[in-house]
């Protein structure tokens, strides 16, 4: 699946729904985006565009145990998946944009407020947010550095991850996995 540059415009702002466990299931590992691409809004399936490194280190990690292609969108299968393992995806910023540059540090902040709500209401085991720079502002942390972070949000660990993104050059898919490992064997989803 392809899309033209107007046809994902007209994703701009869109927001896209949160994948959580759901009632009477754990969420035990929740990945969170600094905020929706224009072509994971076109698919409503986070870290959907093609570049995008996130499930192939998922898979390389074992995190997940198929093969999950969305740059045309989640099959139901796939977000049974990862459902399944305890897995949920959410964004600091629920709102869609083609560069997370585009943001501004009060709408960074603002999604820093709502994204410890959601975690509060959710109690996932590990919280694992992509992307230092976008960390740093929203939660007020200027000298975060990768890695498990010294507090806990109430019984939730907090870890900052890469981001996935292509953007992101000096990260390879190995390093992704490697990074993407150490929260899931802390949230119990790897042994």
């Amino acid at each position: 699946m392809g899309f033209t540059r107007a046809e994902l415009e007209t994703f701009r702002d869109a927001v896209v729904p949160d994948l959580l466990p759901g009632p009477g299931r754990p969420l035990r590992l929740l990945f969170v985006g600094i905020n929706p691409g224009l072509w994971t809004a076109a698919t409503s399936t986070h870290f959907a565009h093609p570049g995008n490194r996130f499930y192939p280190a998922l898979l390389l990690a074992g995190i997940v145990e198929r093969r999950i292609d969305p740059a045309a969108g989640m099959t139901d299968a796939d977000r049974e998946h990862l459902r399944a393992r305890g897995i949920g995806i959410t964004n600091v910023v629920p709102r869609a944009t083609a560069r997370a540059s585009e943001l501004s540090d009060d709408e960074l902040r603002a999604g820093g407020a709502g994204l410890a709500a959601l975690v509060e209401r959710a109690r996932p085991s590990v919280v694992a947010i992509a992307g230092i720079t976008a960390y740093r502002t929203a939660f007020g942390q200027r000298r975060a550095t990768t890695g498990r972070q010294p507090d806990d949000w109430g019984t939730s660990q907090v870890w900052v991850v890469p981001n996935p993104s292509g953007l992101n050059a000096h990260e390879t898919v190995e390093t992704l996995a490697a990074a993407y490992a150490e929260p899931a064997r802390a949230a119990g989803v790897l042994t």
